[in-house]
C-alpha cells in the first residue's frame, strides 16, 4: 500500500510543473475598457488635445512565452478645435473628433510569469465632422477616413482572469490627419 501511495505522490510531483508551464495567462478571448490622452491634427493645422475611451475585445494565443492575437476597437473623441474669421469676418468652423474603429493583431513576448510586453499593426477608420456657422447660414459635414495603427504596450495579469493595460498609438489617415494616443485599460479574460 505504502508503494502506491509514494508511486501517486511522486507522480504528482513531476506533474506539477508540466501544469503549471502549461497555465498561460494570456490566451484566450478578452474584453477591455481604455481611456487616455489623444492627440490629433494635421500637417498644416495646430494639433488639439483631448480624452479618448471606449472598448476592445480580442483573443490571443499563447506559446511558452510568445504571445499572438486578433483585436477589435470601438473609440470616442472629445477633440474639438473651433477658428473665427476664416472665411468672413465672425464666422467660425469647427471640427470634432467622432468616432474611431480599428482592427488589427498584435504580437508579444511574457516577461516573468505575468507580464506581456508587445506591438500591435492594423486597420482604422476615423470620423471627422465640421460645422461652419457665418452668421446667417449654418453648414454641416462628416467624413470617414481610412489609415494605419501602429503601437507599442505593456499589459500585466493582475488575477487569473483580469489586466491592466498601458499603450502607445500612433494612427495615420487620409488626407494627412493623424492622431498620437496614449490610454490606459482594465479588462477580463475568459
Amino acid at each position: 500500500m505504502r508503494k502506491y501511495v509514494f508511486a501517486a505522490l511522486l507522480a504528482g510531483t513531476i506533474a506539477a510543473p508540466a501544469v503549471a508551464q502549461e497555465a498561460a495567462p494570456f490566451t484566450g478571448p478578452r474584453v477591455e475598457g481604455i481611456i487616455g490622452y489623444d492627440r490629433a491634427g494635421t500637417e498644416d493645422l495646430d494639433d488639439s488635445d483631448g480624452v479618448v475611451y471606449g472598448a476592445g475585445i480580442g483573443y490571443d494565443f499563447q506559446l511558452g512565452n510568445l504571445v499572438a492575437g486578433v483585436e477589435g476597437e470601438f473609440t470616442e473623441s472629445t477633440v474639438d478645435e473651433c477658428e473665427s474669421g476664416v472665411i468672413v469676418a465672425n464666422d467660425t468652423l469647427c471640427a470634432q473628433a467622432g468616432r474611431d474603429l480599428y482592427v488589427g493583431g498584435r504580437i508579444g513576448s511574457v516577461v516573468g510569469a505575468n507580464t506581456l510586453l508587445y506591438a500591435k499593426a492594423g486597420y482604422t477608420n476615423a470620423r471627422l465632422e465640421a460645422e461652419y456657422d457665418d452668421g446667417t447660414t449654418e453648414t454641416e459635414t462628416g467624413d470617414n477616413l481610412d489609415g494605419i495603427r501602429l503601437g507599442a504596450g505593456i499589459e500585466h495579469a493582475i488575477g487569473p482572469n483580469s489586466f491592466v493595460k498601458a499603450e502607445y498609438r500612433y494612427s495615420n489617415y487620409e488626407q494627412d490627419f493623424e492622431k498620437h494616443q496614449g490610454v490606459v485599460g482594465f479588462g477580463f479574460r475568459f
